[in-house]
């Protein structure tokens, strides 16, 4: 298997991950190409070549990762090409927001447990949700600070 089999092998795990929680395959295959292709700006038509996309598909998913902050783009001065990149620590930033979700949802969480009461059933559920939530949030506030470029394991 050559190099460029194995990097599209992986490509293709990063997309079945993130299939896990909705992402469709196709944006997740463009993300995993963006994390290892040379260069990491690359066109619309380079992404579709490389993992096999159609380009009406791919403008959509391209517009989805953009929308969720894992993507940037720009075009260059005399040229009306888009170039595509991963956004600046894009996967902390996406993760942060997922984070603040977490805190949203406890608010949620405790105007339902206001809503139905202490005693009945519904209560437990939504402390059920109300207590997975909140040990995030403080795992999350306890965690030390990511330092990306560094080393890993």
């Amino acid at each position: 298997m050559d190099d460029q089999e194995r990097l599209l092998e992986w490509v293709e795990r990063v997309a079945m991950y993130l299939a896990r929680d909705g992402v469709p395959p196709i944006a997740g295959r463009v993300l995993g190409w963006l994390m290892v292709c040379d260069a990491p700006e690359q066109t619309a038509a380079q992404i579709s070549a490389a993992i096999g996309a159609s380009r009406a598909s791919l403008t959509s998913n391209l517009r989805l990762l953009s929308s969720m902050g894992f993507l940037t783009w720009r075009t260059r001065p005399g040229e009306r090409t888009v170039y595509h990149r991963m956004a600046e620590e894009a996967w902390s930033a996406v993760v942060r927001q997922q984070i603040a979700g977490i805190t949203s949802f406890l608010d949620i969480t405790r105007d339902g447990l206001d809503l139905v009461g202490s005693d009945d059933d519904r209560a437990k559920r939504v402390r059920q949700a109300h207590a997975t939530f909140e040990w995030m949030a403080t795992v999350f506030d306890n965690a030390p600070p990511l330092h990306a470029d560094e080393e890993t394991s």
